[in-house]
């Protein structure tokens, strides 16, 4: 712990430190051989008349300790003798109008169990980390295969009716990820926030793992667990707004600190938040420290950002103007956080067309590297709502998302708010009955993961669950009892080990040399077929959108050689109806799609298959033409 300088006063006005959470919030300070000698609280409260400590160990008393304000622009300390981990506290803040408010710590690392709302003394400092081989060898991703599992902690697994905490789900959790073939988990909000039903989006701690699920060391282990098997961790991140609870950040000292002053800007009301308002050095400083603190104490490998829209526009609002300040703040937080570590991963939740999202700074873009393509997820959703007869008259819902897919660096979502809010399942939000259902989920997963763009999926939809998320209650689990779902994960855990291992599906996921389309235009019929190259390889993708079986379908493809299919959709292994290609196809010269070859796949219905293409060798073109 250090004492604050005129420097770091400096720098926290001026919106560019990034480590506040070293000299603000409580430390145990130590001695020469490591021992806790007393135990230190250091607030920024700039409007406050006076502040006091009110805490576990003067029986919250809070006259016997009256913090002194060190620094004319702000800073209140106190040094209490003695080692007080684990003691609750809040900050008591005396208002220039004889108001008295109750705040937790900003820059705590923990606190008190929901509903309680105190701040507890914690030392961050001391977990052993295993993960060095993970912090060496980990890539950057853009050819690389992404697959992220996202991942509500308080309903993936629940202990009778409660939450599971961190060292207790761990073990399952990881070898379940790393079975299923994910590359990264998101980790929906884990920073500390007061209310279940807000799913972690509004809080109230950013410096604080919630204690909903145990220490900020066991949230530490689970992250070193997952780095240990090869696992990236990111973490879901509310950047523009925060909770209105009166313990929180929000009017801090009594004044609109950290947010927009005016109300019109400030309040939210959608969401019941306040927004932050980014021309402020303070609140930028506060949002860049806590992003550097995740990074370097639990060793994070990438943040997904909520709501951007919010953070473009004003309220989210085209009418309202862009909000400079917030795009500049990303640009910041981009140029800051990529020189930590530039294989690192910020993910914007954008569902604006706002221009260049994706570009580096440098050559005026934002500065995110990744943007989730909202687009794709509403137009093929809606696509396959659609009962098979009519989606001839919906077939540019799959196509037009081609026309702008390499316009920013994206990842395809099927996220947790696809499935809540009366939504439905994926699988639930399929026509037919129960086998067509089934059917169409495989075919929709099919499209999803050959798609250029990186992949995400929400917890519980790579076994076809039917329920709708409920954050209440753990995942439908006794589904695996049943032989379709244990089929249909079998189809899942199959399909993502053939996006991991072949590399035309991710090599080139951010240009177009990767892509190729080979049927577009059959309508009537709604059968697509497209080209996936990296350097080492050809696929060939087909999907037939309808339950009609097609014997010998012709489609053009870029290469005489043989087709080999490597996956199919309709296979009884996965709950289909077992129509599939067995023998290796061999291309037929013939123009067909642009193309001077085509083979003839059967199709079964409602199917998704991929073909690898194998090099016409020397003996096979002999045998084609003997006179050659």
């Amino acid at each position: 712990m250090r004492l604050i300088s005129d420097h770091d006063v400096n720098e926290f006005l001026l919106g560019r430190s990034s480590n506040l959470h070293e000299f603000l919030g409580a430390h145990l300070l130590k001695d020469e051989q490591g021992r806790v000698t007393s135990t230190e609280f250091t607030v920024y409260a700039p409007n406050a008349k006076e502040v006091r400590l009110l805490a576990e160990f003067n029986q919250y008393a809070s006259w016997k300790h009256v913090l002194t304000k060190i620094h004319h622009m702000g800073f209140f300390r106190i040094e209490i003798p003695g080692n007080h981990e684990w003691a609750t506290y809040k900050y008591e803040i005396h208002t220039p109008s004889g108001r008295v408010l109750y705040k937790a710590d900003p820059f705590a690392h923990y606190a008190e169990v929901r509903p309680q709302t105190a701040s507890k003394v914690y030392d961050i400092k001391g977990y052993t980390w295993h993960d060095g081989e993970w912090l060496y060898q980990k890539k950057k991703s853009y050819d690389q295969p992404l697959l992220i599992y996202e991942l509500h902690l308080g309903s993936w697994r629940r202990k009778f009716g409660q939450f599971k905490p961190y060292n207790e789900v761990v073990d399952e959790l990881v070898e379940y990820v790393s079975t299923q073939g994910f590359t990264h988990v998101e980790l929906m909000p884990v920073y500390e926030y007061p209310l279940d039903d807000s799913w972690g989006y509004q809080g109230t701690g950013y410096f604080a793992a919630t204690s909903r699920f145990g220490v900020p060391k066991d949230l530490m282990y689970m992250i070193d667990r997952f780095h240990q098997a090869n696992i990236g961790v990111i973490m879901d991140w509310v950047l523009g707004h925060i909770c209105k609870d009166a313990h929180g950040l929000s009017f801090f000292d009594g004044t609109p600190l950290y947010e927009f002053p005016d109300r019109e800007r400030r309040e939210n009301v959608t969401w019941g938040t306040d927004n932050l308002d980014f021309s402020k050095g303070i609140t930028r400083s506060f949002m860049l420290s806590a992003l550097t603190f995740w990074m370097d104490e639990f060793h994070v490998d990438g943040y997904r950002i909520d709501a951007v829209s919010n953070l473009i526009y004003y309220l989210g609002d085209r009418s309202q103007g862009v909000n400079q300040d917030a795009i500049n703040f990303i640009r910041q937080i981009s140029y800051h956080l990529f020189g930590k570590d530039d294989r690192m991963l910020l993910m914007a939740e954008d569902s604006t067309d706002f221009p260049y999202v994706t570009h580096p700074v440098s050559t005026g873009g934002i500065g995110f590297n990744y943007k989730w393509n909202m687009g794709f997820m509403n137009d093929i959703l809606r696509y396959f709502k659609e009962d098979p007869i009519h989606r001839k008259y919906h077939h540019d819902k799959v196509t037009f998302g081609l026309m702008y897919a390499f316009n920013e660096q994206f990842v395809l979502p099927f996220s947790h708010d696809e499935v809540v809010h009366m939504k439905g399942s994926l699988v639930n939000k399929m026509p037919g009955d129960y086998f067509q259902k089934m059917a169409n989920w495989r075919l929709l997963l099919s499209l999803w993961m050959t798609h250029p763009g990186k992949k995400l999926l929400f917890m519980g939809q790579e076994f076809a669950s039917f329920s709708e998320w409920a954050f209440q209650k753990e995942l439908d689990w006794n589904l695996f009892d049943f032989p379709a779902h244990q089929q249909a994960n079998r189809f899942f855990r199959d399909l993502a080990a053939v996006y991991r291992h072949h590399s035309a599906l991710w090599q080139y996921d951010h240009h177009p040399k990767g892509f190729e389309w080979s049927i577009v235009d059959d309508r009537d019929q709604s059968v697509f077929a497209y080209i996936r190259r990296s350097d080492t390889e050809t696929l060939v993708v087909v999907l037939n959108m309808t339950p009609n079986v097609h014997e010998f379908y012709e489609i053009g493809v870029p290469e005489l050689g043989s087709y080999e299919e490597i996956i199919n959709s309709d296979k009884a292994i996965y709950f289909g109806s077992d129509q599939y290609n067995g023998l290796p196809l061999q291309a037929i010269k013939g123009n067909k799609n642009q193309f001077e070859q085509f083979i003839k796949p059967k199709l079964g219905p409602l199917s998704g298959m991929i073909f690898i293409h194998k090099k016409q060798t020397q003996n096979t073109k002999k045998r084609q033409n003997p006179k050659g």
